[in-house]
């Protein structure tokens, strides 16, 4: 890898191509030798797509060569989670359970960044079927922190945040049901962006629970979680120029603050103090009915996510890892009434969360309560792994069950993060919004 492409990111990496500095095959062909060298290349991918890869990257070659790209990130490489479908390519999301499955054809959101020109270098390891914050996955693999190879990367899109962190890929395609794109973002010090459930395609990827499931980027800045989704869906990427944090209201959610442990906590605290010194407006509160919401998660979560694998579980539980499935089955502990009625309800606090953030840009928390746990103790110690896994995901949940879109940047403490919840189907204006407090960050 030439110096210095390892620290591009994907529009940078775009441009570069554009202008004839870069050629395609040669950064796809650093990025697998990278790959191939590095120590940690099992733990951070489940295959390594090169052939694939090396083809796409000819073929970006050629368009750039006869100035007929297909877009800015024609030519600009990318791992995928393990949970995309790719044609050819065993596909288990992290569980033995689905040994052997080998889809015939890519995700739709990996079909069109493939018709974009992007090429793929691989899948990544995650977390057993998507269901834990944490990221540590005895059945497969667990990732590695960059902040330190002993604590966990964060769940389920571990490797996709470890690809990027380590240099081994520029950006990762994740996804998020509970948290599962902000929290490795956050712990690997990166940009991740949360999108909207219904907004990017879910055909082709293997579901944790339908309803809340979403398709994420985790990148190196906002500007490529921008492109990314542009990308995926198909369309173009938002206007950037001219983002400015000066006059923006953001309210903090006291109730998910004042029990943040002291490292983020600190990283919160310091990038709320930046963003304040640029002109943003901040406001303390709380949002009437959020604690509600929360109590409905286990009932609306778990029902879904063991309805839809209760099959598969319960004919081979043995190959689960027990905590995994420990959760699974907790689904089976509400009834079908409880489910309707749960969701009646959590539609009616969505209601009063919109009508009572109605006048801020963005609702700003910590994107954890808490630092990278460590991963050899949450495998000997059950009441640290309960303890853990649940306050891991407590403040990014917030997003998911209030459908919003969500969008994590990096603080200066390592593994921190502060989150943006903007509205639904607002990414437009909370990647505005973020990409003027990048600025004001750094």
């Amino acid at each position: 890898m030439r110096d210095g492409w390892q620290g591009l990111g994907v529009a940078e990496l775009g441009r570069a191509i554009g202008a004839g500095e870069i050629d395609p095959v040669a950064l796809t062909d650093g990025y697998l030798a990278a790959i191939d060298a590095h120590p940690y290349r099992d733990r951070i991918y489940t295959v390594v797509t090169a052939e694939r890869a090396r083809a796409e990257a000819a073929a970006a070659s050629d368009r750039a060569r006869l100035g007929v790209r297909r877009g800015p990130l024609d030519g600009v490489p990318v791992s995928w989670k393990d949970l995309f479908d790719s044609a050819g390519d065993e596909t288990k999301a992290g569980s033995d359970l689905l040994s052997g499955r080998v889809p015939p054809m890519d995700a739709e959101v990996l079909a069109k960044a493939t018709r974009a020109g992007m090429v793929c270098l691989g899948k990544t390891h995650m977390s057993e079927l998507a269901f834990s914050g944490l990221g540590v996955n005895p059945v497969t693999e667990t990732p590695p922190n960059i902040n330190d190879p002993e604590l966990v990367p964060g769940g389920s899109s571990s490797g996709a945040a470890a690809s990027v962190a380590w240099g081994l890929a520029p950006a990762g395609i994740g996804s998020d049901t509970g948290g599962s794109v902000r929290i490795p973002s956050a712990y690997n010090n990166l940009v991740g962006l949360k999108t909207t459930a219904g907004r990017l395609s879910l055909q082709g990827v293997v579901p944790l629970a339908e309803s809340f499931d979403t398709v994420g980027p985790l990148a190196k800045t906002v500007e490529d979680c921008a492109a990314l989704l542009a990308v995926m869906e198909g369309g173009k990427p938002v206007d950037l120029a001219g983002a400015t944090v000066t006059g923006r209201r953001l309210l903090i959610l006291d109730t998910y603050t004042d029990d943040v442990r002291p490292e983020p906590g600190a990283g919160f605290s310091n990038a709320v103090d930046k963003l304040a010194a640029a002109g943003a407006e901040i406001s303390h509160g709380t949002v009437d009915g959020i604690v509600e919401a929360m109590d409905l998660a286990p009932i609306l979560f778990t029902s879904e996510a063991y309805g839809t694998w209760k099959h598969a579980i319960e004919s081979a539980p043995e190959k689960m890892f027990p905590r995994i499935l420990d959760r699974f089955r907790s689904g089976a502990n509400f009834s079908a009434a409880d489910y309707v009625a749960a969701w009646q309800w959590l539609e009616h606090l969505r209601g009063q969360w919109a009508a009572q953030v109605a006048g801020y840009d963005a609702v700003i928390l910590p994107t954890a309560p808490n630092l990278p746990p460590h991963a050899a103790r949450l495998l000997e110690d059950d009441a640290y792994y309960v303890t853990e896994n649940l306050l891991t995901l407590r403040n990014t949940r917030v997003g998911n069950l209030m459908g919003l879109a969500a969008l994590t940047l990096p603080t200066d403490v390592p593994g921190a993060g502060i989150m943006f919840l903007g509205q639904p189907f607002g990414e437009e204006a909370l990647l505005r919004l973020g990409k003027a407090a990048e600025a004001a960050l750094a």
